[in-house]
């Protein structure tokens, strides 16, 4: 009986022995099993690298044999001036002078246009960031061909048929006018949108006259409390003209009737700009 237990113990362990080793196995097998997707994976890049790099290879040698041809027409070109007469070089050296004349004319207007596009982007920023706890559907700010638009909804700024502006409205006028009166270079064109809803109210004959009013409105109320400079600002009505949606739906027409503060550079600068531009042609 002492030995059969013996045996017993001794087939339980190479038993326990053996299950270790096989559970071993198992995760040896698994851990290769991921290396393996592993490597796969790499090699799948791998391969798109080298595709791209092969690409990429092929355009630079597209490049290279159109520049040697450039080069080669250059080459021949530069031949053919050689026996150029002396009035036809004086004539190409005025022509070339002219080039570079008008190509430091044009970088330096891209040079005023990345300029202004950086200014720009710095006051979408800084009115988006004062505007943050408005809502996006009262107060929308965007840069449209090449200046900076902020459209407040006329349910935000007045009452139906009114053009007094509401006291609750100030505080978004408020922090417009902070922004604007930190770009001192910035001139203000405020511009008044309606619906095409006929409108008529004592003596208001029209869309066009509520429009108007709502404009000149804002705009001194930005001068009166705000401190914007009058000489900065410039009030107008676009009536139902410009429409920025389909008036055909009530949603399009509520979007169309807006008040829009335009930010626009000043234009005796603008003028300044190409007047030193032409001079240097």
């Amino acid at each position: 009986m002492l030995s059969s237990c013996a045996a017993s113990k001794k087939r339980k362990a190479e038993l326990i022995n053996l299950q270790a080793a096989h559970e071993k196995t198992v995760a040896d097998l698994n851990n290769c099993e991921k290396r393996t997707a592993d490597l796969q994976a790499t090699i799948k890049n791998r391969d798109a690298e080298l595709a791209t790099k092969t690409s990429q290879m092929g355009d630079l040698q597209s490049q290279i044999d159109y520049l040697k041809k450039t080069n080669t027409n250059l080459l021949d070109r530069m031949s053919d001036l050689s026996v150029v007469s002396k009035q036809g070089a004086e004539s190409i050296k005025k022509s070339l002078e002219t080039l570079n004349e008008q190509t430091r004319y044009v970088n330096n207007i891209n040079s005023q246009i990345r300029s202004k596009d950086s200014l720009n982007l710095a006051l979408v920023m800084n009115l988006k960031r004062s505007l943050a706890d408005i809502n996006d559907q009262d107060v929308q700010v965007e840069v449209k061909k090449g200046v900076v638009y902020v459209s407040i909804s006329d349910k935000l700024l007045f009452n139906t048929g009114k053009f007094d502006v509401n006291p609750q409205a100030e505080a978004v006028l408020a922090k417009v006018a902070k922004v604007v009166n930190d770009h001192n270079e910035l001139d203000i064109l405020v511009e008044g949108h309606t619906d095409n809803v006929p409108f008529t109210s004592g003596v208001l004959k029209d869309n066009w006259d509520l429009s108007v009013l709502r404009a000149t409105a804002v705009s001194r109320l930005l001068q009166t409390k705000f401190g914007v400079s009058p000489t900065r600002l410039t009030a107008g009505g676009r009536g139902e003209f410009i429409p920025k949606d389909d008036n055909a739906s009530a949603e399009g027409r509520r979007v169309n009737r807006r008040t829009e503060i335009i930010l626009t550079p000043k234009l005796d600068q603008f003028f300044n700009l190409l007047s030193s531009g032409s001079q240097g042609k």
